[in-house]
């Protein structure tokens, strides 16, 4: 800040001091000359009554509640615009929530499938064990049995050489009524090994079935398993890619809205700061303002006219400056 007070203080017309003992001389100079002298209209009529600068500002006040509805209407067709976007947006969330829905439910079926194919796989593995036992306990059974009839023909290769024997052993002894009835009983045990033999042969295809039926539905199992795990697998990958897809376009919506808020809030201030300078430059030349503010470029083109011939009153002061200050150099 200064120490002291400025040595000259500028009047609201320009170069002319404020303080008498500056200003008589500019005032002087300013009257003596004749290139730049400017005549007032009607200088010797009386200003403005009352009852005009009433009317005027009458008028001023319509044109400027008229601007304020103007402005109104146009907030309130930007909020009806604003609300269409709006209720879109809520309207594709929505599908994107609803397809989110669906997705989690066919993958909640495919777990439920999951848990019931494990479970019969289960079922059927201890189905498995249970007739591998059955089927060990058959085998030992024809293992003995086995064992049986070898024992049996080599004790009747053995006997045979003693069929006399055995022909005495029937007369002698009281069990054997005679030799055909020992050859009966001889038939009854061949017969008997005839059916063990029938029986096993039985035993064995049913084993073999069992089998067969085990390796089939242990491979339908299998190929369900792993359709089911393909298909979860494609679901996993698509709701993956829906759930980026629902991230990336929330993030272009939010960009989307703050950008458009931006530039509608800017447009609005420039609209308003033009409108104003308009109102500015009219009131200072005492015109009545006709352009609308829709009007952006009749405007601008009024602010130019108007900046223009400022710039050149400008130049205008500074020659005549230069000029008044040449002769007074020369003087001294």
């Amino acid at each position: 800040m200064p120490r002291i007070k400025p040595t000259k203080t500028l009047d609201v017309l320009g170069n002319l001091d404020m303080r008498p003992e500056e200003a008589v001389g500019d005032y002087l100079m300013s009257k003596a000359q004749q290139k730049y002298f400017l005549k007032p209209p009607n200088p010797e009529s009386a200003g403005d009554s009352i009852e005009l600068l009433y009317i005027h500002n009458s008028r001023e006040h319509d044109k400027m509640l008229k601007l304020q509805q103007e402005m109104l209407d146009n907030c309130k067709q930007q909020s009806l615009i604003n609300s269409e976007r709006v209720k879109e947006m809520y309207k594709t969330q929505e599908k994107l929530r609803q397809r989110f829905i669906d997705v989690n439910s066919f993958i909640k079926d495919c777990s439920d499938k999951k848990r019931l194919a494990e479970k019969a796989i289960n079922d059927e593995t201890q189905l498995h064990e249970e007739l591998s036992k059955d089927i060990e306990n058959f085998k030992t059974s024809i293992a003995e049995l086995t064992t049986f009839r070898e024992a049996l023909k080599a004790t009747v290769e053995e006997l045979q050489p003693y069929e006399k024997v055995l022909d005495e052993v029937v007369k002698v002894s009281d069990i054997f009524v005679s030799p055909k009835d020992c050859m009966d009983r001889c038939d009854a045990l061949m017969l008997a090994q005839v059916e063990i033999s029938e029986l096993e042969n039985k035993k064995l295809q049913e084993i073999e079935q069992m089998r067969q039926h085990m390796v089939k539905i242990t491979s339908e199992a299998a190929l369900t398993v792993l359709g089911l795990k393909n298909d979860l697998s494609v679901v996993e990958r698509s709701y993956n890619q829906s759930q980026a897809l629902c991230f990336k376009w929330e993030k272009i919506l939010a960009a989307t809205k703050d950008v458009i808020a931006a530039h509608t809030m800017e447009k609005q201030r420039n609209m308003d700061a033009v409108n104003s300078l308009y109102y500015m430059l009219c009131r200072r030349r005492d015109v009545t303002p006709e352009i609308k503010r829709q009007d952006i470029e009749g405007q601008l083109d009024f602010i130019k006219n108007e900046l223009d011939l400022l710039q050149e009153l400008l130049r205008e002061f500074e020659k005549s400056d230069n000029n008044i200050k040449s002769p007074k150099e020369a003087n001294c």
